[in-house]
This record gives structure tokens, C-alpha cells and sequence, in this order.
């Protein structure tokens, strides 16, 4: 009996629409992340981005192999699952009778799960005690959204750097090591850096990247900017 795998996927959009790209992850026994992949699409909405991280995660794995899925998108979980039945009978309709948005990317995803053992695991996006693999999908499909680049370990790419509310103590994956134990988790480490907030307008970060009103930003020595472009202060 083939073991069931732990994978998560995520998409970005910086402006929604704006810059996009999709991410994906897979996991050994333990939960640690052994496989990731993300790439760019150019200018879509996150919605778009988030349903194409599924649709590539589905494509890169085996039918055979049972699979827990980890998502932060309910739209993207419930396209695919609740939904969708009701779509078909109604002729890709919605309740009030519009077509239904991105029917390629569902109809495609929907090929893609037949006749496969997929559990969706909905995991909140963004905390301090959340999901290291969908952590990590995050992080990859926002860096995978600024330089529009594909990335991962088949390019050789480092992991992106840990957003501010990552745990410290963990390991380079974000996750804690197996001596730390599964509480390791549900402990915060005093946090050094600044807090973040969405910003109101688009501006430019020390790093000479951009940023873009609604992303995530936080104070650093020279002003405002990415928060993995801010230094701890003493």
C-alpha cells in the first residue's frame, strides 16, 4: 500500500491582479519539505494564482500516490470540491447564472483528481503557530512573484527567507527539528523585528524592490519596506 504524502501549494499576486506566481511543496514522513517548485504568470489575480499552484502540485505527483493536500485558499478548496458539481449540472453556471470564472484552470484540476485519493487539509495563512509546509509555499510563490523567475530545487534556489513571525529555534525549513518536538510549534520566540502591516500605498523598499498598496510591510532603519529586508535592532 503506497503511503499517503503530505504536499502544500500557495499562490501570490502582488496587486491582485498584478504580479503572480504559484508554488508547491512536498514533504517526507517527517514534514520535512524534501521537493519544492514555483513559478511565474506574469500579471493574474491570486485566485488564478492559487488554483494553478493545484493544478501544477497534481500534475508534478503521481496519480498512485495518496495525497493530503495543505491550502490557505478556501476559494481554490472549494472550487474543486463543493462547488464544482453544481457548476457542471448547470452548464458551468454560477447560482446567478454567470459563467464560471477560471473554468479552464477548474475543469483541468478536475481531470487531474480523477480517480485519485486527494484530502484537502484547509490551513490559515500568515501565523506564528500555522503550517510550516504552506509556510513555505507562501514564501516561494511571493518571491516567485517579485522576480517572476522559476524557482526551487530543481533551479538549485535556496529556500526564501523566513517571513518576521516564523519561530525562531526551528529549523531551515521552519520547521522544528525532531529534539524540539511537536509543542516546539505552539511556542513563540520574543519577536526582535518590527511589526507589519499592509501598506497603503505602493512604495520602494531599501532593497530597491517595489512594493505594492495591500502588501506586507514593516519598518526598518531606513524607512518602510519588505519585511525580509528589515534588520533586527538590538
Amino acid at each position: 500500500m503506497v503511503e499517503r504524502v503530505i504536499v502544500a501549494c500557495d499562490g501570490a499576486s502582488k496587486g491582485n491582479p498584478g504580479p503572480a506566481a504559484w508554488a508547491w511543496v512536498i514533504a517526507d514522513a517527517g514534514e520535512t519539505p524534501v521537493r519544492w517548485e514555483a513559478g511565474p504568470l506574469g500579471r493574474a489575480t491570486n485566485n488564478v494564482a492559487e488554483l494553478t499552484a493545484l493544478e501544477r502540485l497534481l500534475a508534478a505527483v503521481d496519480p498512485a500516490v495518496p495525497l493530503e493536500v495543505r491550502m490557505d485558499s478556501q476559494y481554490a478548496i472549494k472550487a474543486v470540491t463543493t462547488w464544482l458539481p453544481g457548476w457542471r449540472r448547470k452548464g458551468w453556471k454560477t447560482s446567478a447564472g454567470k459563467p464560471v470564472a477560471n473554468r479552464e484552470l477548474v475543469v483541468h484540476i478536475d481531470e487531474l483528481l480523477a480517480g485519485r485519493t486527494v484530502e484537502f487539509r484547509y490551513v490559515p495563512a500568515h501565523q506564528v503557530d500555522g503550517d510550516p509546509l504552506n509556510d513555505l509555499a507562501d514564501r516561494a510563490a511571493s518571491q516567485c512573484a517579485v522576480l517572476q523567475q522559476p524557482l526551487g530545487t530543481e533551479y538549485g534556489s535556496p529556500l526564501p527567507p523566513l517571513s518576521p513571525d516564523t519561530p525562531r529555534g526551528g529549523s531551515a525549513s521552519g520547521k522544528p527539528s525532531a529534539a524540539q518536538g511537536a509543542t516546539a510549534t505552539r511556542r513563540r520566540a520574543p519577536a526582535r523585528s518590527s511589526r507589519t502591516l499592509k501598506a497603503r500605498f505602493p512604495g520602494r523598499c531599501r532593497c530597491g524592490r517595489t512594493y505594492e498598496a495591500g502588501e506586507s510591510i514593516t519598518k526598518n532603519p531606513d524607512g518602510w519596506g519588505h519585511p525580509e529586508c528589515a534588520k533586527d535592532t538590538p
